[in-house]
């Protein structure tokens, strides 16, 4: 993708815009942020708009050494930017690219690593918790959370199983050796003990749940029938399938003397987008879970966790695959759920393709991995329902947007102040963001001066 189209495309988890030089502070954050994510371009010569202002040419040479100067001096380990000018349509803007780097986390040197870890999320760049600081520590080592000991649990007490029937059902026994070559167990002071991965396979932590919901029409106004299923991830994937099948469409057809009933979505696009969800959520996030929620117009898969910290969605598009959770997604694919890694979005929209569909719509939304299906029995209707707080964004909202009435969904308004927090803005970008909405009708001004709050239109 060429620079002036990733402009167009707006700011993004790897490109950030600025019309001029932003402060020395914001300048750092975005590039541990950078560093610590998938890396990513700031560009100085382009305003909010998308519209292409440039730069000087004479302050090119100052601009540069200014930020090789704050990134060098603020920024810990040390970051080497690259920075160049690109010429587009006879203007210069200055393109500030940070790559990803391999001694995270990345941190500002004046808060520490603690409190000055910045990762980018959307399209913006937000202090590191606890938990993702300590996930940026395991990816230095080349570790992921499913590999670790769990002291908590002795491996006697476990029940093994729905792991052993699947292992028998395809001719496969699971004795300690498979044990550990999966690394399902790891021995540690003469003990053998489960891992992450053998307890969150075997569903045993309560976050490790799959919620799914039937809503009449496309809002989230009345629940038809929903449903929890916890347990091994094998059976939620049953259980998930099963239920979305029960509340979709089935069309009979008759050739010769053959009855042949199938769904009006393919099951295979389903199965696979439910043991992606299942393979590659964050399981380190405890309060969230897996959301599958079916509407008159769609039906939407979204997982907690967005795409690994080296992926994007371009990558995704090109066949490029990174696991977050390997023994997870090592017994998946020892099981044959799996046919060859980085493969599974290509044969999602190729059995859409192929059943006349629409290509399914995946996106990263906020820290959630949402998919979506168009049923094919409705059309024509611009809003509807998402299940990462069950309702979907309109499309004609940008990234920044989208985060702000995914916020209202949850919260029922929201202030300016409120904006600034949540998108690292200054006020006059928030208010202009919420002036936008407005004049959009998605958003209704209330109350007037300190005590103006914005709540979504009714329609």
């Amino acid at each position: 993708m060429n620079l002036i189209h990733q402009i167009h495309q707006g700011e993004s988890k790897t490109l950030e815009l600025k019309r001029q030089l932003p402060r020395h502070e914001q300048i750092a954050q975005t590039a541990v942020a950078f560093a610590n994510t998938s890396g990513g371009k700031l560009i100085i010569g382009v305003d909010d708009h998308r519209k292409i202002a440039g730069v000087a040419e004479t302050d090119i040479f100052t601009l540069q050494d200014q930020i090789t100067s704050i990134i060098l001096d603020r920024c810990y380990p040390p970051l080497l930017p690259e920075i160049y000018t690109s010429n587009i349509n006879g203007k210069l803007v200055l393109v500030v690219e940070i790559f990803r780097g391999n001694l995270m986390p990345y941190y500002l040197k004046a808060e520490g690593k603690n409190n000055g870890t910045y990762l980018r999320i959307g399209a913006c760049n937000r202090k590191a918790e606890l938990l993702q600081l300590v996930e940026l520590e395991r990816q230095r080592i080349n570790q992921s959370f499913d590999e670790e000991i769990c002291p908590e649990f002795r491996l006697q007490e476990l029940d093994l199983t729905p792991l052993q029937i699947r292992f028998a059902a395809k001719g496969k026994p699971l004795d300690d050796e498979k044990l550990k070559n999966l690394k399902l167990v790891r021995q540690d002071q003469g003990h053998l003990f489960p891992t992450q991965g053998l307890l969150i396979l075997l569903g045993k932590f309560p976050h490790i749940m799959t919620k799914c919901a039937r809503f009449k029409g496309t809002d989230m106004s009345l629940f038809l029938d929903r449903k929890e299923y916890t347990g091994d991830l094998f059976s939620q994937l049953e259980q998930a399938e099963a239920f979305i099948k029960n509340h979709i469409n089935l069309r009979g057809e008759i050739k010769g003397l053959q009855r042949t009933d199938t769904y009006e979505l393919p099951e295979a696009a389903l199965r696979e987008a439910l043991t992606n969800a299942l393979i590659h959520r964050d399981y380190t996030n405890q309060g969230r879970d897996i959301k599958v929620g079916i509407y008159d117009d769609i039906v939407n898969i979204v997982s907690p966790g967005g795409f690994p910290s080296t992926l994007t969605a371009d990558g995704l598009r090109e066949g490029r695959s990174e696991i977050r959770n390997r023994v997870i997604a090592r017994v998946f694919k020892e099981l044959g759920y799996i046919e060859q890694w980085g493969t599974g979005l290509q044969r999602i929209k190729k059995t859409c393709f192929d059943h006349g569909l629409q290509e399914p719509r995946i996106r990263e939304i906020s820290d959630s991995i949402d998919i979506e299906f168009q049923r094919p029995r409705v059309s024509g209707i611009s809003e509807v329902p998402d299940t990462a707080g069950y309702r979907r964004i309109p499309p004609n909202t940008n990234q920044q947007e989208s985060v702000i009435l995914k916020q209202l969904d949850q919260n029922g308004m929201i202030t300016a102040a409120q904006v600034m927090h949540l998108l690292s803005v200054k006020e006059r970008r928030a208010r202009e963001i919420l002036k936008q909405l407005s004049e959009k009708h998605l958003l209704e001004k209330r109350g007037s001066a300190r005590s103006t709050y914005y709540t979504k239109t009714n329609h």
